[in-house]
């Protein structure tokens, strides 16, 4: 007589959740797909889905379950969550500037708006020679408040898997031993020794390359790259 095999019940939506939250960054990639199947159980959890999550520190989990229930209840973040500007994270600024309008862009994979919105920005911060002239100079960015980079940088990683943001590339720089000249080619900024034409040849979706966004079009230069991916903020995180 075959032995019936048994099968163990579904785990509820609480405990997947739970899981996944817990589980190694590998892992949790590797558990999208299924956690979009139950985007549902997720709206069922009604205003208790992110009680479990901070916003307040940079954790790109609860940044992709906003965007899934954003696409599938475009009323559910502001009604349910309270969240009237649709902005869950924290997004602190040393100089009041307000970014909720980045973590719409972002939320809503607008990867294009919010990459100029991300430009703008700096531009404000670097200050009103940076305004005027367009762009920002290399000697400027150490005048940037490290809070308000490190929230622009939050931001993107958060609403990316994790796979953009400044201190992504840093990151990919550091691994290329410093080289420049790779880190272009691996962030899909120059293919074939020729630059990436922007804006319409940029891959503006969460299939580019990890860190090819923010752009920030005026970071092709070195000097100026090198000033933003070593300020301060992010070297007293690392």
């Amino acid at each position: 007589m075959t032995e019936e095999k048994s099968h163990p019940s579904k785990e509820s939506i609480e405990e997947f959740l739970g899981a996944f939250r817990m589980a190694s960054e590998r892992k949790r990639l590797g558990l999208l797909n299924r956690l979009e199947e139950r985007v549902e159980e997720l709206l069922g959890l009604g205003s208790t889905l992110m009680s479990g999550f901070d916003p307040g520190i940079c954790d790109w989990t609860p940044g992709f379950i906003l965007q899934l229930i954003h696409k599938t209840d475009k009323d559910f973040i502001r009604n349910t969550l309270n969240c009237d500007n649709l902005s869950w994270f924290d997004s602190p600024s040393d100089v009041g500037f307000d970014y909720s309008p980045l973590q719409r862009f972002l939320l809503n994979e607008s990867y294009e708006d919010a990459d100029r919105f991300t430009s703008l920005k700096l531009r404000e911060l670097a200050g009103e020679k940076a305004v005027k002239r367009g762009y920002v100079y290399f000697s400027e960015v150490e005048s940037i408040p490290s809070i308000d980079l490190s929230t622009l940088d939050k931001l993107w990683v958060v609403y990316s898997r994790g796979k953009f943001g400044f201190t992504v590339q840093a990151k990919i720089l550091d691994s290329l031993g410093g080289r420049y000249d790779k880190l272009w080619l691996r962030i899909g900024w120059k293919k074939d020794g020729i630059w990436t034409r922007y804006p319409k040849a940029f891959n503006w979706s969460i299939e580019a390359p990890n860190g090819h966004m923010p752009l920030v079009n005026q970071l092709r230069g070195v000097r100026l790259m090198d000033a933003l991916l070593n300020h301060q903020g992010f070297k007293a995180k690392s």
